[in-house]
């Protein structure tokens, strides 16, 4: 069994159920140190017990934390901070698509758990990150920002307005994107890096509230959970990873949207998101 990530820290949102469950096994069997931030500890519990068995150790732990709530994410990041651990990895993996409502912060539902709540978890955990370099940041997006034709500042501030709730969702991993990008950008020569990720259309739990009509015909095109890691876990181990790279399901650095290389669209992003986090 390799163990190259023995004495890495790495920290996954959502990794108690699909892609990011797939990536914390993958991790997991070259040993890395896990810690896992769920929703439900109840539900985690026997997914950490079986990445215990395979990393051959027991240093897996779950942190709850609902990035819908911005209180949520304050404390799952002093829980870690508190630890007075290196953090090496940073993957914000967790997220919702094909619903509608607002968070409890009064954001879009996509908008808000996709984006709002990763961009505070991110801050918080950031100078440990720094701390610990060489770092890696790691935001699964998805191809569908592609489709999004900007971000109305209004309209994320209200519940969502589309009935499939995915034209919400592109939007969101558009924010991902962006974030990725200028994080990049400010993080250049601290030793952390920063990348977005396309998994693929992955057959996994985030599209199970998608409305009945469009799931059937999204499933026709999707990859196993494993597959879906792939990306993932190349962007949080592979020397090849640049800063600032947008990776395809494979691995391969691929363009982003034109808005999503937007500078100016991203420093606003960014401008609106620190007084929404307030950090």
């Amino acid at each position: 069994m390799s163990r190259e990530l023995a004495d890495r820290v790495v920290v996954i949102t959502g990794a108690n159920i699909g892609i990011g469950r797939a990536v914390a096994e993958a991790l997991a069997i070259r040993g890395a140190r896990l810690r896992l931030l769920c929703r439900s500890l109840a539900k985690a519990a026997p997914v950490v017990d079986e990445l215990r068995a395979r990393a051959g150790h027991a240093d897996v732990l779950a942190v709850a934390c609902d990035l819908g709530s911005l209180a949520s994410v304050r404390t799952a990041a002093a829980v870690l901070i508190a630890r007075d651990e290196p953090l090496h990895v940073l993957i914000n993996n967790a997220g919702v698509a094909g619903q509608r409502g607002v968070t409890a912060d009064g954001f879009e539902l996509h908008f808000g758990v996709n984006h709002v709540g990763h961009f505070l978890l991110t801050a918080l955990l950031l100078e440990r990150l720094r701390q610990s370099a060489p770092a890696r940041i790691v935001h699964v997006a998805s191809n569908n920002h592609y489709g999004a034709r900007g971000i109305d500042w209004d309209a994320i501030r209200r519940p969502t307005a589309s009935v499939s709730g995915l034209p919400e969702y592109g939007v969101s991993k558009l924010a991902n994107v962006l974030f990725s990008n200028k994080l990049a950008r400010r993080l250049a020569g601290t030793g952390v890096t920063s990348a977005a990720v396309n998994p693929g259309r992955v057959a996994s739990n985030i599209w199970t509230r998608v409305p009945w009509p469009i799931r059937p015909l999204l499933k026709l095109t999707m990859l196993s959970t494993a597959d879906g890691a792939r990306s993932t876990v190349h962007a949080a181990t592979h020397p090849d990873a640049a800063t600032g790279s947008y990776l395809d399901r494979r691995g391969i650095a691929r363009d982003a949207s034109p808005l999503a290389r937007d500078p100016a669209l991203a420093a606003e992003l960014w401008s609106r998101s620190e007084a929404w986090t307030r950090v």
